[in-house]
């Protein structure tokens, strides 16, 4: 055996020895030998690998101490959602979920898996042929962060799967955190050093995942557990909690309180014995999540617009302080809502010092018959969002109060503000005017599926904003090279693109011209409807409300946005701007129902597609004359499901609801 074929087969018995250690370690909680032991064989792998870096692998043991620090995180869009969960704060809500479960099941008793709610940053991580390949953070649910190289250096993590009948992919789902004594001892290190230390393990553990440079990472004592799977290409058992065992079995951590219970007294004596419990475990959590064990139920039950219905998480209380109100101020949000906040005499709560507490709404400030001056206790809601929970009447002096007034014009633009019958929240009406709104409006204005200006990304937006080189959207198109090269980082090159990008996106059509305005609730297909029933921009500013109802997929609540937005001086100014501007479209045609076959037909669309998009099958479907909606009822008439379709394909299979696979809608649009 040649010296090289020697080192080789060295370096990977080093490895899978050091594999076996950690997995002895982190998930049997039976180390086999001392650390000292563990550290002798990791630096003897070190030297081989730096001596023979031709043998070096990503998914070496050695690799977990970080790399090379990133400009910044790509987005990865997640092949399912990532959805959040539904809350209870007593026990008798908890009764009505398992209420709800009971009668879907149609048993005496249903089975639970019930887990600690770790308190950390939900995580994504893939497995291809049992190595990781990618890591994620939640984000929005629908896209994260790519924080492949951070989670590489989780200590607890396998970069390799171990066991048998490992799926080809799989997508495992857990809780990035951060252990106490990890989390104080990083405290302690970072006063020292004369840094400002984090208030709580989750803000260490959030902050400490989205480190461009992993090496920093890497320091930090990070710590992972899976509760759940994604995508996966393989068999995997049919119940909750034996998921969670071929979890274990192939290496992964998870929580040892991990249990799976009957009946409603197991389910509430787990949440009574963990509460008690809480200071003791090594780690923080906030409450106790409970899941239908039965996959096949969990299918059954489905989910709601951003939640699983075989799902709840129990919170714990919410931690609660008294203070006082010192003022009441209002924000504008990036929608033009206006939010009250009350600005608090600081006090220390829920782990945090809070000054700021939400108000909501007019509706809550009356609810609460909360004035300024008063004194009122404060909750961390979910342990998150300061909120004021009530006021102390009884400490109430009446020389030292005033009532909040509720502001009849936008305190950032002073338009008109507008509440909607049936909404609780009040909003700026100048959408394209408000400087609070406007760098949302502008982005949105240049998105993709609006005027689609090539170039004109998110940052170069805030740019624009920040040195006052535009204040609504209909000055971007006076914009010159010179100016945009003034910019940081933006060169001559790229500021011609951009002028040349705007100059094209002057050709548009109806329903994006409509879209781009960003009217509230007027998205692409209500867009494409008023562009339809009324052919022309004039007869839509003309229209009253209840002929915007009678166009297809306008209700009352959108056609009073619509008809208020385009009656405020500062959003006909920047339209008329925007005209001025050169923006135009092709004349809208009287369309021969013949030429649209699917009208009156409802699709929705599901899972991911390879030859086209999904943008791309609900423009072709809405061209045809079909409606495109966001979920399946009996009003559906086809599903279109693409790979990793989930919870809508079960629904539409259960309703009998046509569907079609991505070659079946190819062939339908003629493609």
């Amino acid at each position: 055996m040649s010296n090289n074929n020697q080192v080789e087969q060295q370096i990977q018995q080093f490895r899978e020895l050091l594999e076996e250690y950690n997995y002895q370690y982190y998930v049997q909680d039976a180390p086999s030998v001392p650390d000292a032991e563990y550290d002798r064989i990791f630096k003897a792998l070190q030297r081989l690998e730096t001596e023979h870096p031709e043998l070096l692998s990503t998914n070496s043991p050695t690799q977990k101490v970080g790399g090379a620090a990133l400009s910044k995180f790509d987005q990865v869009t997640h092949q399912l959602p990532m959805l959040s969960l539904d809350n209870v704060f007593d026990s008798e809500s908890l009764n009505d979920f398992m209420q709800r479960v009971m009668d879907k099941s149609a048993l005496v008793e249903t089975a639970f898996c019930i887990e600690p709610k770790l308190d950390g940053l939900a995580a994504s991580i893939i497995y291809e042929n049992g190595f990781l390949i990618q890591a994620a953070t939640r984000g929005d649910g629908l896209t994260g962060e790519n924080v492949t190289e951070n989670v590489k250096t989780i200590a607890n993590l396998p970069l390799r799967l171990r066991g048998e009948n490992i799926p080809s992919l799989l997508e495992v789902r857990g809780e990035v955190f951060m252990l106490k004594a990890g989390f104080n001892k990083l405290n302690e290190g970072l006063i020292a050093a004369g840094e400002k230390p984090f208030v709580n393990p989750r803000n260490a553990a959030a902050g400490s995942l989205r480190q461009l440079d992993s090496k920093v990472a890497a320091a930090r004592p990070l710590a992972f557990y899976c509760y759940s799977v994604g995508v996966f290409e393989g068999d995997l058992a049919d119940s909750q909690y034996a998921r969670i065992e071929q979890l274990k079995n192939w290496g992964l951590p998870v929580s040892s309180e991990v249990k799976r219970v009957v009946g409603d007294d197991a389910c509430h004596d787990f949440y009574t014995n963990i509460a008690e419990k809480r200071p003791s475990l090594a780690y923080e959590i906030d409450g106790v999540v409970y899941k239908v064990d039965d996959i096949a139920l969990q299918q059954k039950m489905g989910f709601v617009a951003r939640a699983p219905r075989w799902a709840m998480a129990y919170k714990f209380p919410a931690e609660e302080a008294v203070t006082t109100v010192e003022n009441v101020e209002f924000q504008v949000g990036r929608t033009g809502a206006i939010t009250p906040v009350a600005k608090l005499k600081p006090v220390f709560v829920g782990g945090v010092t809070v000054s700021n507490a939400t108000l909501h709404n007019k509706d809550e400030i009356e609810r609460l018959g909360i004035l300024i001056g008063d004194v009122v206790v404060v909750r961390r809601a979910g342990d998150v969002i300061p909120q004021v929970a009530r006021v102390v009447v009884e400490q109430r002096d009446a020389a030292k109060t005033t009532k909040i007034l509720f502001p009849e014009t936008c305190p950032v633009c002073d338009s008109d503000v507008e509440r909607i019958e049936g909404e609780a929240v009040t909003r700026c009406t100048g959408g394209l005017y408000c400087e609070a709104q406007r760098k949302q409006a502008i982005k949105h204005f240049a998105s993709r599926k609006a005027l689609d200006i090539d170039g004109l990304g998110d940052k170069l937006v805030d740019l624009l904003v920040d040195h006052n080189m535009i204040k609504d959207p209909s000055q971007l198109f006076s914009l010159t090279v010179q100016q945009l090269s003034s910019l940081p980082r933006m060169g001559e090159t790229s500021a011609k693109k951009l002028v040349n990008s705007l100059q094209l996106s002057k050709k548009t059509t109806l329903a994006r011209f409509l879209y781009s305005l960003g009217i509230r609730e007027v998205g692409e297909a209500t867009a494409a409807n008023l562009a339809l029933h009324y052919k022309t921009l004039p007869a839509i500013k003309e229209a009253g409300i209840e002929s915007l109802k009678s166009v297809s997929d306008v209700g009352e609540i959108v056609a009073k946005h619509l008809y208020y937005f385009l009656r405020q001086d500062h959003n006909l100014d920047v339209i008329e701007q925007l005209l001025t501007a050169g923006i135009h479209w092709p004349e809208i045609k009287e369309v021969d129902v013949s030429e649209l076959p699917l009208l009156d037909k409802t699709f929705v669309i599901t899972g991911s597609f390879d030859a086209i998009s999904r943008n791309d099958i609900k423009a072709a479907l809405q061209a045809l004359g079909a409606k495109v909606a966001g979920s399946v009822s009996k009003k559906t008439n086809t599903l279109v499901a693409g790979a990793a379709a989930g919870s809508k394909l079960a629904k539409a299979t259960e309703l009998g609801i046509e569907i079609l696979d991505e070659s079946a809608i190819l062939i339908l649009l003629g493609k």
